[in-house]
């Protein structure tokens, strides 16, 4: 069964304020749609205007399995969702999330998540751009598309972990709904609706292959509303786009992908930076300049890695007291005579660091081999606060880095209190990356909440090229 719901016919004899009529037909049900707040239909376009407005589909059907397609546009400041399995009370089902302002505060739930359950951090579309949206449910299976791209693929378990707020953020039967809640506007046009029937569909084959949300950290990070980034992924090891891409959807852990960029790694001039962005641009990713070495801001322009979503940096490659260029994790390159006059020396260097024109500091307070065994020794009270001092003055954030389990509570609760962001770090060295354990524990003990956090600054990869943007107007 495949309902066309053209927008500018479906919805003219319905009570709702500031209603204009205009291109109606009498050959379409009226009732399909029950309004309220002010909603507006012109040149086939459905438009909710401002924080009240709100549409449910009113066709005393009820929706298990269906696909439903439709073009979207946000105006300056318009935000909302679209309900499913819902109800006249609009409070059970998922909501979709429509969120296109990266001024927003509340930067990681942007358009198409599955809010509270896969909150998205990427801007994947602009405001005041046309976009086609899908949204297939199939099952236990929720799939979100946009203009052609998977964002969430996300499969409900048999025993989902919500919290008290989300109870009833579960698969079952219902509606569509369609609602503002941002002083801009939501537009609306070529409404489809298709349902079908469960014939063919293995729930137990999907439950095999979700995630177990009763263990499961990441689901509580999503359900209090947390942003779940990794900010430091690698392509290493074999991890390719699409892999990551698949993980990356079924663990809904965001990533922000990180290329290295300097002397001796994989990007070396402007050239062969904007040419890997340029094969990244309508990848699912946010994405991160590692820069390399010191020498790496003369290397590279300012207008080139300002084309990145952030930069960031670490004190891993710097010149020892005598002049040896140093890779602190190549332990042939360490050469210590006096460790605490080398534990000053990479205090120095740090410090140093935190003067680039990076937005965060990354493999934070990072010791050699020969000393990690002692951290907590050679990180005193003492350098502790030059470090922290010297952090807040720069302004940058502090990674919280799996791979290595740095920083320690001690500095991170430290920055805390000196006003520092946070980011999350898997550093992954194999394809397999991480679900953050070591970032989500220090995350509880140290008391960090989605204020805490650093935002993205750009957010300039869409998931479309001009041409089709321009198909959509």
């Amino acid at each position: 069964m495949k309902i066309k719901l053209m927008i500018a016919v479906v919805i003219a004899c319905l009570v709702f304020t500031g209603f204009t009529k205009e291109n109606v037909s009498d050959t379409v049900d009226h009732n399909a749609w029950k309004t309220s707040g002010v909603v507006v239909i012109q040149n086939d376009v459905f438009t909710l205007a401002g924080s009240n407005a709100r549409a449910l589909l009113n066709d005393g059907k009820g929706y298990t399995n269906f696909e439903l397609d439709m073009d979207v546009r946000t105006t300056t400041g318009g935000k909302g969702y679209i309900g499913i399995h819902t109800d006249a009370t609009d409070r059970k089902g998922y909501r979709i999330a429509l969120n296109n302002d990266r001024e927003d505060p509340v930067w990681w739930r942007m358009t198409g998540s599955l809010v509270s359950v896969r909150n998205l951090t990427k801007s994947f579309v602009k405001e005041n751009e046309w976009f086609k949206m899908n949204i297939r449910v199939e099952g236990q299976l929720v799939r979100v598309r946009i203009n052609g791209e998977t964002v969430v693929e996300y499969i409900e378990p048999s025993k989902p972990f919500r919290l008290k707020e989300n109870a009833k953020a579960l698969l079952s039967q219902g509606t569509i709904s369609l609602v503002g809640t941002g002083r801009g506007n939501l537009q609306f046009k070529n409404i489809s609706l298709e349902a079908f029937s469960a014939k063919g569909i293995d729930i137990p084959a999907q439950w095999a292959n979700a995630v177990d949300e009763q263990t499961d950290e990441i689901i509580r990070l999503h359900q209090e509303d947390f942003p779940v980034l990794d900010y430091h992924v690698h392509l290493k090891g074999g991890l390719t786009k699409e892999v990551a891409a698949r993980q990356s959807r079924q663990t809904g852990v965001n990533y922000g992908l990180a290329i290295n960029c300097g002397i001796g790694f994989s990007i070396t001039n402007d050239t062969e930076l904007y040419n890997y962005l340029d094969t990244m641009r309508t990848q699912p990713f946010i994405l991160a300049m590692q820069a390399e070495g010191r020498e790496w801001v003369t290397t590279f322009s300012e207008a080139a890695r300002n084309s990145f979503d952030y930069v960031f940096t670490d004190a891993m490659t710097f010149l020892d007291h005598k002049g040896r260029r140093t890779h602190l994790w190549v332990n042939k390159e360490v050469i210590i005579d006096d460790e605490q006059a080398y534990m000053d020396m990479m205090l120095d260097r740090i410090c140093s660091v935190l003067e680039e024109p990076v937005d965060m500091y990354v493999n934070s307070c990072f010791l050699p081999d020969a000393m990690s065994d002692r951290y907590d020794m050679f990180w005193t009270e003492e350098r502790i606060d030059r470090f922290v001092n010297a952090l807040a003055k720069s302004g940058k954030a502090l990674e919280i880095n799996e791979l290595y389990h740095i920083p320690n509570k001690a500095i991170i609760q430290k920055a805390k209190a000196a006003g520092v962001k946070f980011t999350f770090g898997s550093n992954n060295i194999t394809p397999e990356v991480g679900t953050l354990d070591y970032c989500i524990r220090m995350k509880k003990e140290c008391g960090l909440t989605a204020q805490d956090m650093y935002k993205p600054h750009i957010n300039i990869c869409l998931l479309y090229t001009s041409d089709a943007a321009d198909d959509l107007t």
